[in-house]
């Protein structure tokens, strides 16, 4: 039986100068936190670049993560999500609009094969538009609501989850969570109004 080294072992050996550990962490957490950050800015760059700067800023005792107060997972997301909102600030001041993902990682490629066996072209462009314009809803959702929806529904995290990650209480990571729902429905349902018009 193989013993999984905890987060937190990984990261004392990180900090005495193992790079086999920082590797291991890399692994470990690099997916879940390029997808929110790829989510939470609509930017595969901007994504790559704040999963770099959490990695490099561990690496560094940057942001002197303390195992005591929690989980190493939850600790890097709460910095990328600093991160982001700075990189919305940036974004902001430099009159810089939102990048809309391609949309033709391999995912999206995955997701078609599970939706239908052998897709039509019409089909497939469907999927990508309904794909695209879901990254574009959610990217046009305000920063609060963005980051508790993503975490609970993309990385499904928990509400006390969330609350620590984004230093709120459980009850305004429900209230957030309701309305960035809402909010994206309508915008998909407004999505779904215009296909049927066009069609």
């Amino acid at each position: 039986m193989v013993e999984v080294v905890s987060d937190t072992q990984l990261w004392r050996q990180m900090q005495q100068g193992d790079a086999a550990a920082f590797a291991a962490l890399y692994r470990r957490h690099q997916a879940a936190l390029y997808r929110y950050a790829l989510l939470r800015t609509g930017s595969e760059s901007a994504a790559a670049d704040l999963v770099q700067e959490v990695f490099m800023g561990l690496m560094q005792n940057q942001y002197r993560f303390d195992p005591l107060l929690g989980s190493l997972q939850f600790f890097l997301f709460g910095v990328i999500r600093n991160l982001a909102l700075k990189h919305d600030a940036s974004q902001r001041r430099f009159g810089v609009p939102p990048i809309r993902s391609s949309g033709g990682d391999e995912e999206d490629e995955e997701c078609e094969e599970v939706m239908c066996e052998s897709p039509t072209p019409l089909q497939r462009l469907l999927h990508n538009e309904m794909a695209e314009d879901l990254r574009a809803a959610i990217a046009s959702l305000s920063a609060h609501y963005r980051d508790v929806l993503i975490l609970f529904e993309m990385e499904e995290l928990t509400y006390l989850e969330i609350a620590e990650i984004c230093q709120i209480n459980v009850g305004t990571v429900r209230s957030r969570l309701s309305r960035a729902r809402q909010a994206l429905a309508e915008r998909l349902q407004a999505w779904q109004g215009e296909h049927a018009k066009s069609a």
